[in-house]
């Protein structure tokens, strides 16, 4: 595991900008895992609140930017953009986001990765509660 990298290190290396940059904060990285922080779950302009309301869904997307991340920090990695391609047995463990007290505290794992793709699981949770789970795969290329 390295050293936490804030918001100017992913705003610099993910595709994610302005506000639809979600994550706040690395962790630790190493080559198969990451962690990291999400601060700003419960701010009113959060640009995927739907009537007020940041649902628990919303947790895929923290699942994905970090799986983002650790494409960025893995020397050998495949290049370029991706493109989220399925979310498979995703596990809804609260309604919303937007009234959870505490950071978000977002891990992804991969578990398989190519040329065309790569395969993570994912987890959000707050406090040693988890908030939504699952594995989502991203597509490489044209």
């Amino acid at each position: 595991m390295r050293a936490p990298l804030g918001r100017e290190w992913l705003a610099a290396n993910l595709p994610h900008q302005g506000s639809m940059s979600l994550l706040d904060e690395i962790l630790a990285w190493d080559a198969s895992s990451i962690e990291g922080l999400a601060r700003r779950h419960r701010a009113t302009d959060h640009p995927l609140r739907r009537n007020g309301i940041l649902p628990v869904a919303a947790g895929i997307e923290y699942g994905a930017q970090l799986a983002a991340a650790h494409g960025a920090l893995c020397e050998g990695a495949p290049s370029g953009p991706g493109l989220l391609a399925s979310v498979r047995g995703v596990r809804f463990e609260a309604s919303r986001l937007d009234d959870i007290e505490g950071a978000l505290h977002v891990r992804a794992e991969q578990l398989g990765a190519g040329e065309s793709g790569v395969v993570y699981r994912f987890e959000v949770a707050s406090g040693g509660r988890l908030l939504v789970a699952g594995r989502l795969a991203v597509a490489f290329g044209a």
